[in-house]
């Protein structure tokens, strides 16, 4: 199946700035590329065991650059690949691709630099600095006539950056969604399964692998900010900074909000989203409720899930399991493949162009948990503080066997946009009845 490539005439607007999305191509010239790779952690040792068994004969693994060079000389890895700590070495070698795994903006955008000015192509796993330096990164490859690859820095090894810049390029993708942090949907995952706290939950991520000693970078969203910025770029066409995508923390969910979620036919997700409506851009990432039906609520454990949505083509569900070593070194390995290939790929160039506006103020259903101190009349008072901001309540849900000091009750608002609620939520800070402030989540369909 082929897919048509965009043309100017499919996309009238005039980009304000162009992002040039690398296309795999290659001189015919060298029927081998010398392949040299920074880093030897989870990831970087699975891709060069891959490159060692001989994934294609366009490929040769000829230097490898880690801190532990010593300890980065498996048994499986050839003899003739250089193994040393010196990164300047590398970079100044005939190599053709160099892969970076380090991650972090610095040294490793410093390296990534010199690799394309040197005109060497680049294959990274780095979200942060994609997100951040990616349309700079870009014009360097493409002035200095080589490539720049990415597709594991989302959802690890699901080709979805690969997908949306080729195989839904005939397409008009106006909105991009799903669940892009593996460590927040198992823990999620295990305060629904457990019903345990979100600290017991993260301790068990930590234990099998799935969070770093300090998981701040995951359970608040910043990770998943920075893969939805790169997923606006490719699939939106929207230049859209990392710093302009609204985050919210998980880490206020508890398992009771699982049990009124249920009520509600939903569970609860952290949900990274971004929809085109004219020429703003809506963005936002953290926890909402989602239908037990909907694909997001299918998601389990660490598994990562994306769908993509065209004016054309619907609904497209990408899914699978996103991090780990070996999934992201399939995707590191496939764009090195990519690039290697004699002939060009069907990727153009496509132009991205910052929004009138990026806004975070969704409308959509409200999930609202209070937790008060009982006593009379508390509904009544906060449904007169909700109406006067025009919201309405839709229903209000409690469960028995709660402590009256601490009870735990949910109201649902109908559809209101999130700077409404946000400004109702502000005026209950000083209502004496609060035990802790309240909890409030978007309900999607």
């Amino acid at each position: 199946m082929s897919f048509p490539v965009p043309t100017p005439d499919m996309f009238p607007h005039k980009p304000k700035q162009g992002l040039r999305l690398a296309p795999h191509t290659r001189p015919a010239a060298s029927p081998v590329s010398k392949v040299g790779l920074i880093g030897m952690g989870t990831v970087g040792s699975a891709v060069a065991r891959i490159l060692s068994q001989n994934a294609s004969p366009r490929l040769q693994l000829t230097h490898v650059c880690s801190r532990t060079a010593a300890r980065s000389r498996f048994p499986w890895l050839p003899a003739d690949v250089a193994c040393n700590t010196d990164v300047d070495q590398l970079l100044a070698s005939d190599l053709d691709i160099v892969v970076e795994l380090v991650g972090g903006l610095n040294p490793a955008g410093d390296w990534i630099r010199r690799a394309l000015q040197a005109g060497k192509s680049v294959v990274t796993a780095n979200k942060q600095l994609i997100a951040h330096c990616g349309p700079e990164l870009l014009d360097l490859a493409h002035k200095m006539g080589c490539q720049l690859a990415f597709g594991a820095s989302v959802a690890g090894g699901i080709p979805v950056v690969s997908a949306l810049q080729e195989g839904l390029a005939g397409d008009r993708l106006f909105k991009v969604h799903g669940i892009l942090n593996g460590t927040c949907n198992y823990v999620l995952s295990q305060i629904e399964k457990e019903q345990v706290s979100f600290d017991v939950a993260v301790k068990e991520a930590q234990r099998l692998g799935f969070a770093e000693a300090d998981p701040s970078e995951d359970v608040d969203g910043l990770d998943a900010g920075a893969k939805l910025a790169i997923l606006a770029r490719v699939g939106l066409r929207s230049e859209v900074r990392v710093s302009e995508i609204a985050c919210r923390t998980i880490r206020n969910i508890e398992a009771v909000d699982f049990v009124y979620a249920e009520q509600l036919g939903c569970t609860i997700r952290q949900v990274s989203r971004a929809e085109l409506h004219g020429g703003d851009l809506y963005s936002c990432v953290q926890p909402a409720l989602v239908p037990l039906g909907s694909p997001l609520a299918r998601a389990q454990g660490s598994q990562n899930l994306v769908v993509a949505t065209g004016q054309f083509g619907g609904d497209t569900v990408f899914s699978g399991f996103g991090a780990g070593g070996n999934p992201t070194a399939v995707a590191v390995v496939s764009d090195l493949i990519a690039i290697a290939q004699p002939q060009p790929s069907a990727a153009a160039t496509v132009s991205a162009t910052r929004p009138n506006k990026v806004s975070s103020d969704f409308v959509s259903p409200q999930y609202v948990r209070f937790t008060v101190m009982d006593r009379p009349g508390i509904i009544a008072v906060l449904a007169a503080i909700f109406s006067e901001e025009e919201i309405n309540i839709d229903s209000v849900l409690q469960k028995p066997g709660y402590p009256k000091s601490a009870l735990p009750f949910v109201i649902a608002f109908e559809p209101c946009s999130a700077s409404a609620l946000e400004k109702a939520l502000n005026r209950t800070k000083t209502l004496d009845f609060l035990v802790q402030p309240p909890v409030s989540l978007p309900i999607l369909h």
